[in-house]
C-alpha cells in the first residue's frame, strides 16, 4: 500500500520540476526575442540545464510514485536544492516566493524521513526471480 507521504513528495517534486519547466521556456523566450546576454551559448548551456533538471526531477517523482530506492537520495538533494536558494529569497525580502519554495521543500524533507516512505521506498528495480 502507498503512503499518502509518497503522494505527498510526488505531487511537489513534480510541481519543482513544472517551475523549472516553465522557467526553462520563459528564458527561451526572452533568448529568443533578443534580450541581451553576455554569453550567447551560456546562455545556452543555462536553458539546457533548466530542461535537464526538469526532466531528472519529473523522472524522480515518476519513480518514487513506483518506489524505487534511488529516488529518495534525489528528491533530498533537490530539496536542499531549493533550501539554498529559498532561504536567500526570504532573506531579501521576497516573503511569498521565499515561502513557496521553502514549505514544499521543508515538508517534502520531513516527509522523506517518515517510516512509512522510507519502507516503501525501499524497493530496488530489479527483475521478477526467474523461479
Amino acid at each position: 500500500m502507498r503512503p499518502a507521504g509518497i503522494l505527498v513528495i510526488a505531487v511537489i517534486v513534480a510541481a519543482e520540476a513544472t517551475a523549472l519547466l516553465v522557467a526553462g521556456g520563459w528564458y527561451a523566450y526572452e533568448l529568443v526575442t533578443g534580450a541581451p546576454v553576455l554569453s550567447f551559448w551560456g546562455a545556452i548551456f543555462t536553458l539546457a540545464l533548466l530542461l535537464a533538471f526538469s526532466a531528472w526531477l519529473y523522472s524522480v517523482g515518476h519513480f518514487l510514485f513506483r518506489g524505487r530506492r534511488w529516488t529518495r537520495a534525489a528528491a533530498l538533494v533537490a530539496q536542499l536544492f531549493v533550501l539554498t536558494i529559498g532561504f536567500p529569497t526570504l532573506s531579501a525580502g521576497v516573503v511569498l516566493a521565499g515561502l513557496a519554495m521553502l514549505v514544499p521543500a521543508l515538508t517534502a524533507i520531513v516527509l522523506l524521513f517518515d517510516k512509512r516512505v522510507i519502507s516503501y521506498a525501499s524497493r530496488t528495480g530489479g527483475s521478477p526471480p526467474a523461479l
